[in-house]
């Protein structure tokens, strides 16, 4: 099985950069989409998602899966708001233009639409983010920068063992499936496509009990060896910063300013088409 969301050593320059400033650019990133509902700032930071993570050569197959299960959650998160906030864009921009009527209370209004396309752009921006950081970042490579910087090696240690094991993770959850549809319970698209998420939830119990197994496992054998007992350790994928790193660093930095300053110059972090 091919497998997902795991780190795959390319020459590009995204992935020459030091774990630590990736890390720095996912923050401070995902950070200034989180604060900013200004569109002009997301859509500009959607085109830059985008452009890096082409540039980062990363493989359909590494995420599509995934992205197909985050497309459909995001599609719920977006019914859900307008079914329980359905005039929230009203409130927001102060003005109120209907498009068409659904049913009971339930009008579709222009500013609504506007507020769901910015929230539907935070993610757009965020989650290329989140899958290039994955997959261009070496695990240890990544514990030793943040050992560098003064994070304790056991906390470096412990985000490096989660990054390595999320194959191994994608692993158990291929093979209990198989096992399930080995026994008749159908997780293909031939399935309807409730039954499919009925069926895929099932698999997270195993899943979750398999994998406290290998915590257990690897907290044993590291007990055994000592790990921890030392203030300090050396790191055979340590790696210093950069012409590029320091570059990118203030590339971002600078970018971020900018684009909050954009997004808060007149106080008000939603940028408002409707105001006359």
């Amino acid at each position: 099985m091919a497998r997902i969301l795991t780190y795959e050593g390319k020459d590009t320059w995204i992935h020459r950069l030091s774990g630590v400033t990736k890390l720095v650019f996912f923050l401070l990133w995902t950070m200034t989409s989180m604060l900013s509902y200004d569109t002009r700032v997301l859509f500009a930071m959607m085109a830059a998602s985008l452009v890096i993570y082409k540039m980062s050569k990363t493989r359909w197959k590494q995420v599509g899966t995934v992205l197909k299960f985050i497309l459909f959650f995001l599609v719920i998160n977006l019914i859900a708001i307008f079914l329980f906030s359905p005039y929230e864009g009203v409130g927001i921009y102060g003005t109120r233009t209907d498009w068409f009527h659904l049913f009971g209370n339930y009008w579709v209004t222009w500013e609504q639409l506007f507020y769901e396309l910015n929230v539907l752009m935070k993610y757009v921006t965020i989650v290329p983010a989140v899958f290039m950081f994955v997959v261009t970042t070496n695990p240890s490579e990544f514990a030793a920068s943040l050992n560098r910087i003064g994070i304790s090696y056991n906390i470096g240690y412990a985000v490096a063992i989660a990054l390595r094991y999320i194959p191994d993770v994608q692993d158990d959850f291929s093979k209990i499936r198989n096992a399930q549809e080995a026994r008749g319970i159908e997780m293909t698209g031939k399935a309807p496509l409730l039954r499919r998420i009925k069926n895929t939830a099932a698999i997270i119990f195993p899943l979750i009990f398999t994998s406290m197994d290998r915590i257990d496992v690897v907290s044993n054998a590291m007990e055994l060896r000592g790990f921890g007992k030392h203030k300090k350790r050396t790191w055979y994928m340590g790696k210093k910063l950069e012409t590029a790193d320091y570059a990118t660093l203030a590339v971002t930095v600078a970018v971020t300013v900018l684009f909050l300053a954009v997004t808060f110059h007149d106080g008000n972090r939603f940028y408002n088409p409707f105001a006359g």
